[in-house]
């Protein structure tokens, strides 16, 4: 099989499998239909396996074209790699992709995107945000470069490498804060726990704290999509959440919210992940290593600042 495959008929295939269209993946080619069609055929007939499911609007991958896809997306990157080293050799040039929490990103990585882009002005990067999980699976079917995570993910095919410790406290309004203090959880009507949804690990271990600390079972959780969206809500006074320290900082210091007291430490341990067997491009490199050394200086100015 591998002498008929071609990267052209590879990258028809990854744009009908984003789009899920045969005439939306030719428009976004520059193709007819009918071209998109035939590579698509060809495919199947040497796969021996059909890719896609038609559906009366649009397709859907198959089985096979799902296992595919895994493929598909390593041998276009390896050729993506191998044009840019040619082209490039030692220029860091290009593109690379990284999937990371939104909240790690607003109050993580401004500083060293600032550094980062302006000595490397040709590089050029591609930003997902998600929860752990969407971001290792995206590694996983290299999709992404490289994903930032709170936790090591522990998978075979993966390496996990640590960049920074993240300490978490519960907070709430001060007024919220008061009325906990002195009334407990059990006499406060109305109060919610604050966070990103079920599927972040943030919410579900604040979940667990909350439970701890003696917030009654069944109160409403809500989930909200943004960094600023929670400091919002929680300094209105409409709830309490588990949230990285440094991320209300500033609220922390003008006494606006409270850090409660915590039965225990929690601290998330962010790092880079990357696929094992994936070959790294000049940017990607060139990014991984300065990541990597961004937060091992941050690492030890913070300890020495703690001495």
């Amino acid at each position: 099989m591998l002498e008929t495959l071609e990267g052209r008929s590879l990258l028809t295939f990854l744009a009908v499998l984003e789009e899920g269209n045969f005439s939306r993946a030719a428009e976004k080619l520059g193709y007819v239909q009918s071209t998109v069609t035939s590579q698509i055929q060809l495919l199947e007939q040497n796969c021996n396996q059909k890719l896609f499911h038609r559906l009366p609007r649009g397709v859907k991958p198959t089985e096979a074209g799902e296992q595919f896809a895994l493929y598909a997306r390593q041998f276009v990157q390896l050729g993506h790699s191998l044009e840019e080293a040619l082209e490039n050799l030692d220029l860091p040039r290009g593109t690379m992709r990284l999937g990371a929490l939104e909240s790690f990103l607003v109050t993580r990585m401004s500083g060293f995107m600032h550094d980062f882009f302006t000595e490397y002005t040709d590089i050029n990067l591609l930003l997902e945000t998600g929860f752990q999980a969407d971001i290792v699976d995206q590694v996983q079917s290299h999709a992404l470069d490289f994903g930032i995570v709170p936790m090591d993910p522990k998978q075979d095919d993966l390496i996990f490498e640590p960049l920074i410790d993240e300490e978490m406290i519960v907070v709430a309004s001060k007024p919220l804060a008061d009325l906990i203090e002195h009334q407990g959880w059990d006499h406060i009507s109305g109060i919610q726990v604050i966070g990103f949804g079920s599927r972040c690990v943030y919410h579900t271990e604040g979940l667990k704290l909350l439970s701890e600390m003696g917030l009654p079972s069944g109160i409403h959780s809500n989930g909200f999509a943004s960094t600023e969206l929670v400091r919002q809500v929680v300094t209105c006074g409409l709830g309490v959440a588990l949230v990285p320290k440094i991320s209300i900082a500033q609220e922390l210091a003008q006494g606006i919210v409270v850090s409660l007291p915590m039965p225990r430490k929690i601290t998330f341990v962010h790092g880079i992940v990357r696929h094992k067997k994936r070959v790294l491009n000049t940017p990607s490199k060139v990014f991984y290593r300065e990541i990597v050394e961004y937060f091992s200086k941050a690492s030890a100015t913070s300890t020495l600042l703690r001495l």
